[in-house]
């Protein structure tokens, strides 16, 4: 009976950790979409309602917390507690992402478009889509999937490559760019930081589902003669 206690208990802490992720998707996208369809009010919203995601993280801990305090678990269960603390403070820093995009956006969009944010909603796609699938990942306990989600990590990095490459040029060409050129650049430094921790997130899948460190490329180390 016990055990079956443990078992509901830890479906529930995935449910929350879900609905956390769920939340945080939901507030990176709606800052992403204000910046594109350049609404203030939108934004300001994303900006100032951060509360939510704050008080799921303080809760999805204290169940991590009770589970190791009044549970036995076994290392599997023990490497799914212990990560999902981790995981649930990656996402919450992901909410936080979406804040700092918020709150960019509101600088920048009371000025004149600077130019289409081609590169900028690429990131961002590929960076929603890598926290979903490592979300997806560790509700399946698929480390296949995890690393797919590692392996877009490098397409996101070079688009923020570009994204400053090319908003250099149009802030050397014309000085009265500058607010709003590094404005955008910050917004890409957001998104790759979103992108970041949801690779966080899929190292930790690996890590339960498999025992395996693959952070700082521990994996490949580990293989080496």
């Amino acid at each position: 009976m016990e055990r079956h206690h443990f078992e509901t208990d830890l479906q529930g802490l995935k449910n929350r950790l879900l609905n956390m992720g769920a939340l945080v998707e939901e507030r990176v996208h709606g800052a992403i979409q204000a910046l594109m369809e350049r609404n203030i009010d939108s934004a300001e919203s994303i900006a100032r309602g951060d509360g939510e995601v704050n008080a799921l993280q303080i809760e999805i801990d204290d169940r991590c917390l009770k589970l190791l305090a009044l549970q036995q678990p076994m290392a599997s269960d023990l490497r799914l507690i212990t990560s999902a603390m981790k995981i649930n403070a990656d996402l919450e820093r992901i909410g936080d992402q979406a804040v700092n995009i918020a709150e960019n956006a509101i600088k920048m969009l009371a000025a004149p478009p600077l130019k289409p944010l081609i590169d900028l909603t690429r990131m961002a796609e590929i960076a929603e889509r890598m926290t979903r699938d490592s979300l997806d990942a560790f509700v399946r306990r698929d480390p296949a999937l995890a690393r797919e989600v590692l392996g877009r990590d490098d397409e996101v990095d070079g688009l923020k490559d570009t994204v400053f490459r090319v908003l250099l040029t149009y802030m050397m060409a014309d000085p009265g760019t500058i607010e709003r050129a590094l404005s955008l650049i910050l917004i890409s430094r957001n998104i790759e930081r979103i992108a970041d921790h949801a690779t966080n997130i899929a190292e930790d899948v690996i890590f339960i589902a498999e025992a395996k460190d693959v952070r700082h490329h521990a994996e490949e180390a580990a293989g080496k003669p």
